[in-house]
């Protein structure tokens, strides 16, 4: 029984616990961007890239490279320039007018300050509103704008979930393998 606890102090006392440390909250960041990519409140992509630059700064043996985090951050701003405008482009898209892109952006805005009921509604109601107050259309055009607006959020939604799949690729791909 003796020489098997000596085994195992000898095991634990030859682990590198700060590598393990590094990884375990590299891991944790890029599963929470994951979730957050689909999740609101949640800033996914960035929890992502946070997760990469944490680990290339802690972790010289599996760092990323530099080109590698250059192409993180340009995938991020990517992802929220998508987030941002994927509304309005539905919106659009279903033969809405400038207004309901204005009403998309103007709705998501204050949407913002009304939680999550806010940020879903807001650009819906705010694509509506624009059409039949300003554009002057009737209930149909502008419900069917508004339906744009949804389905181009939906789009936007699996899209930014795409990237933050690429991102976590580029990260192993980088970190991992790369070092192989």
């Amino acid at each position: 029984m003796s020489g098997l606890w000596i085994s195992i102090q000898h095991w634990l006392s030859s682990l590198d616990l700060a590598m393990y440390g590094v990884w375990t909250v590299t891991i944790s960041l890029l599963f929470a961007g994951l979730a957050g990519s689909v999740l609101p409140f949640v800033p996914g992509p960035l929890l992502i890239f946070a997760g990469c630059l944490f680990h290339t700064l802690m972790r010289a043996q599996s760092a990323m490279s530099w080109w590698g985090i250059g192409l993180e951050l340009l995938l991020l701003i990517i992802s929220y320039l998508i987030d941002f405008a994927s509304g309005a482009i539905g919106s659009k898209w279903f033969g809405g007018s400038k207004w309901a892109v204005w009403g998309v952006i103007v709705g998501g805005i204050v949407g913002i300050f009304f939680a999550l009921p806010g940020m879903i509604l807001g650009p819906i109601i705010g694509a509506f509103a624009f059409e039949m107050l300003f554009a002057q259309k009737k209930i149909a055009p502008a419900a069917k704008s508004t339906f744009g607006s949804v389905v181009g959020t939906g789009v936007g939604l699996v899209v930014r979930l795409g990237i933050s799949v690429a991102m976590i690729a580029l990260f192993f791909a980088e970190a991992v393998w790369r070092r192989g």
